[in-house]
């Protein structure tokens, strides 16, 4: 195959000589210590958002990525969301046009063509396929979150969300919390790729997820919210599990509920279990072994960046594993990535994603669609990441994301890829189509990652 010549003068690695970093430790479940003797575990149990939509799931999942981390959308992008939008019944001369005036501070990517710091902005769904539910406040007040290791705020629709801006979710009736103080003086604000954003106020209050109740933890209300999020009314916000480095209160950053529960947890970690097509889950203070297949291995973070920050080291390709002349060749190639939980698919360098694609006949990056897609009736290659000695097998099937000509999976004859390129963007970012394939640990006190290929459902 044309890739495999290309790579032939470049230094190739067996599989079983994959370069291994420092650090990395084969641990068993009895390796990782209690803290606590009389902590607290839970398993929390994700709720399907049944008023997901499923219309243009693959350029959405792909289009929330660049807004999330703030990277101006492509212009190819950009037109194959707009309509996507139309079809979906969104009123972008109403709605998508709305002006949202940016920050004082703004740079890239607002364009400010008015001259007033003002942005135009075409709106990007944010809907959320699982959510878990979250009480807060005193007497308690369910709400359902979505639990985001890319970020750490919490931050909720609520009495203060203008009507205008609410989409039918539930909200947290500020006043209704008799345990509810503001934090004066502090107001937080996040920014999306499209030039809109969400902010608002900062309250205290408790929150209480599977059991585990914290005081005075900050909960930011909406003030303003991106109409991106709006439309999803069965998401009522986010709770970020990343680091405190990245939580954007101003001037005092708060500390995530993650940190704040530490205390009360046996193990002061949590995992993510998250299934293909099901609700999965996420335990907070042990490991369940029945999760996840052999034994753990612990990868260092760089905790200083904010986020689950690790080093990716090589790839390999190969269709099912059965043709062992390709799937025993591993290239190396060190990139920096993140887990991410928020996100749902796996973004890797443009290198990876162009040897794999290669390997699946009429496969192209689509101008049409927004990224790569390829036939539905494709038997799809499977993808090995390396990251330092664990071999991360991402079967195929679960790279055959969503159907992109037609909704129904059944008739649809284009395919659109849950493995697209990060290029343009700091880091890789290993999202939910890597963790449907492997169970992972975040020990928050450690500052480790723990990968297992994850039990038959």
């Amino acid at each position: 195959m044309k890739f495999w010549a290309a790579v032939a003068a470049v230094s190739l690695l067996t599989a079983t000589e994959a370069a291994a970093a420092p650090q990395v430790l084969q641990a068993n479940p009895s390796d990782v210590k209690s803290r606590n003797i009389e902590g607290r575990s839970f398993k929390l149990a994700q709720i399907k958002n049944v008023h997901f939509n499923q219309h243009g799931k693959g350029p959405r999942a792909l289009a929330a990525v660049y807004e999330k981390y703030d990277i101006e959308l492509p212009e190819t992008l950009l037109t194959v969301l707009r309509q996507i939008l139309l079809d979906i019944g969104f009123d972008l001369r109403a709605r998508s046009l709305m002006s949202a005036r940016a920050p004082d501070n703004a740079t890239a990517p607002y364009n400010n063509n008015t001259g007033q710091g003002e942005v135009t902005a075409t709106p990007i769904p944010f809907d959320v396929e699982y959510l878990t539910p979250v009480d807060i406040g005193n007497p308690p007040q369910t709400l359902p979150l979505c639990f985001d290791t890319g970020s750490s705020d919490l931050w909720v629709f609520s009495s203060n969300t203008p009507v205008s801006q609410q989409g039918g979710q539930k909200l947290f009736h500020i006043d209704n919390s008799t345990s509810a103080q503001k934090l004066q003086n502090h107001t937080w604000s996040i920014r999306y790729g499209d030039g809109s954003g969400s902010s608002g106020e900062v309250y205290l209050d408790t929150v209480d997820v599977g059991g585990i109740k914290v005081e005075n933890q900050a909960v930011e209300t909406a003030n303003q919210v991106s109409s991106s999020f709006t439309r999803d009314e069965h998401s009522s916000g986010i709770l970020g599990l990343g680091f405190q480095s990245i939580n954007m209160v101003r001037p005092n950053k708060q500390k995530t509920f993650i940190d704040n529960a530490l205390k009360s947890l046996a193990m002061p970690l949590f995992t993510a279990n998250i299934r293909k097509a099901a609700e999965g889950n996420y335990n907070f203070g042990f490991i369940d072994e029945t999760e996840y297949l052999g034994n753990l291995t612990m990868i260092p973070v760089d905790a200083a960046s904010g986020y689950w920050k690790f080093k990716g080291t090589a790839f390999s390709t190969g269709f099912n594993g059965t043709n062992s002349a390709i799937s025993d060749i591993v290239v190396p190639l060190e990139h920096p990535a993140i887990a991410d939980t928020g996100t749902t698919l796996l973004m890797i360098p443009e290198a990876i994603v162009q040897a794999y694609y290669r390997q699946v006949a009429n496969a192209y990056d689509s101008k049409i669609y927004g990224g790569w897609v390829f036939p539905c009736n494709s038997t799809l290659p499977d993808l090995t990441l390396y990251i330092s000695s664990y071999k991360a097998v991402i079967p195929g099937e679960l790279i055959n994301f969503a159907p992109a000509d037609l909704d129904d999976p059944a008739t649809a004859t284009i395919c659109y890829g849950g493995v697209q390129s990060s290029r343009g963007f700091p880091f890789a970012i290993y999202g939910n189509v890597f963790f449907k394939a492997h169970w992972t640990m975040f020990h928050v006190e450690e500052k480790k990652l723990g990968f297992a290929p994850r039990s038959g459902e």
